[in-house]
């Protein structure tokens, strides 16, 4: 089975697939440009092949054209460095990489691979992804064209993408494409690209285009709904955010400007998105929701496991086998979460992001909760110093709301005593002019 034939099989060809800026390409038109595309990548002699591309109407064609011909695609993202890039291309043993202007450059592959040829060849790879990045090294995750139809079959018995759907793209495609696009397009809705993060674009485009569906992280609700024009947004009936907690001053603002509450998912690479609130997202806008209807939740020890379709097939380097990483069938997330009287799941950190303070334990998450609650902090990292006496104690990196005139670090101190056991207050205050993240929005860490 071959994921892009089965889009295009099913595809109304005069139906609008894409939107990108003054472009609109049908159904019928995208094939045509897939199958010619396709063309200088087949005669490639490579299992494996990057895809080096800006965000854009090229990029769907190429990253579509890839797959259809056969080859495993590996997305190679801007934002990567020369070595991180490197790194990427020596762990997948690529043989090509397809630059933004089709250009097809081939590559000799390492002798010694780290993973065996015909495992991987015997999954039907559809593409390798790594994760987000926020520990010291990623895991290359490898999903087969069958699990990645058995995974956006699961996440839209929540979204309902259907063809009547126009759904505003703003995120990067190198870590979103291979679920969220492949899905609108074996739905037969409409994907319109905004590569502008302005949210006055961004809302713009929306109003101009009829949008009706909006995916995205909190970074950019938060734009959106600061936005100053006060123009509405009537088509919109569906707005998820995902990659990293969602604020609930940032949700409460939102549905103030557009009057619509924002619902919060998990979306997790290894397994799509098993979790999303749909029914309580007014009312509980910090929850990620109940379980999506293929999935179940275990909660152990307060981590979070998960079991449903669309699970990865293998680790790449080192390589393991999805029986191999799954524990009787469930996945072990890393994930720390709590569950209501209801059932609705809230996320309160990870696992291995865990401070342990002489013995106690303290989250990051809790800590830069509180501390972006004050007036005067914009964004907040909180991290681990090794401790003689206490092992661990926690320090903070603090973005200032207005950088010319950032708030005391007495002030911070005791806001942060006013709402934190004394063992979680930061013993350092570190104004930053940035945080690093990743490219889905997260902090990095490690």
């Amino acid at each position: 089975m071959n994921i892009v034939e089965k889009i295009f099989s099913n595809a109304d060809r005069r139906a609008i697939a894409v939107i990108h800026g003054e472009r609109e390409i049908s159904y019928g038109r995208l094939l045509e440009m897939v199958d010619a595309a396709r063309v200088s990548i087949g005669a490639a002699s490579a299992a494996r092949v990057g895809l080096s591309c800006p965000n854009g109407l090229e990029h769907i064609v190429l990253a579509l054209a890839i797959v259809r011909a056969g080859k495993c695609l590996v997305p190679i993202a801007d934002e990567l460095c020369p070595r991180e890039r490197d790194e990427v291309i020596r762990r997948t043993a690529l043989g090509a990489i397809v630059e933004a202007d089709g250009r097809v450059r081939s590559i000799v592959p390492p002798d010694a691979l780290a993973f065996d040829e015909g495992k991987l060849a015997a999954l039907n790879p559809a593409f390798i992804r790594f994760s987000s990045g926020t520990t010291s090294r990623s895991k290359g995750i490898v999903i087969s064209h069958e699990t990645l139809l058995e995974r956006v079959t699961a996440a839209n018995r929540g979204l309902r993408i259907g063809p009547g759907d126009r759904v505003v793209w703003i995120l990067p495609m190198a870590h979103h494409f291979a679920v969220s696009i492949m899905l609108y397009l074996l739905r037969g809705a409409t994907t319109v690209i905004v590569t502008s993060h302005l949210a006055e674009d961004v809302l713009a485009a929306a109003r101009r285009h009829g949008g009706t569906v909006l995916y995205g992280a909190p970074f950019h609700h938060a734009l959106l709904a600061a936005e100053g024009s006060g123009l509405p947004w009537p088509t919109l009936r569906l707005a998820v955010s995902t990659a990293a907690a969602l604020p609930p001053a940032t949700a409460q603002a939102f549905e103030a400007r557009y009057g619509l509450p924002l619902s919060q998912g998990l979306g997790i690479i290894e397994v799509g998105l098993p979790i999303l609130n749909l029914t309580a997202r007014h009312e509980k806008p910090d929850s990620i929701g109940l379980p999506q209807p293929d999935f179940e939740v275990d909660l152990r020890g307060g981590e979070l496991f998960l079991r449903g379709p669309g699970m990865l097939d293998a680790y790449l380097d080192p390589w393991r086998g999805r029986a191999e990483i799954l524990e009787d069938g469930w996945f072990r997330t890393g994930d720390l979460c709590r569950r209501d009287d209801e059932g609705f799941l809230y996320l309160t950190g990870r696992s291995h992001s865990v401070i342990n303070v002489a013995g106690m334990k303290c989250f990051p998450e809790e800590v830069e909760a509180v501390l972006c609650a004050h007036s005067g902090i914009r964004a907040a990292r909180v991290s681990g110093r090794p401790h003689a006496r206490a092992g661990a104690v926690p320090v903070a990196e603090l973005v200032a709301a207005d950088p010319s005139s950032p708030p005391s670090i007495a002030s911070v101190s005791a806001h942060c005593r006013a709402s934190l056991a004394r063992y979680k207050v930061p013993i350092e205050f570190r104004f930053v002019e940035a945080l690093p993240l990743t490219a889905s929005g997260k902090i990095k860490r490690g």
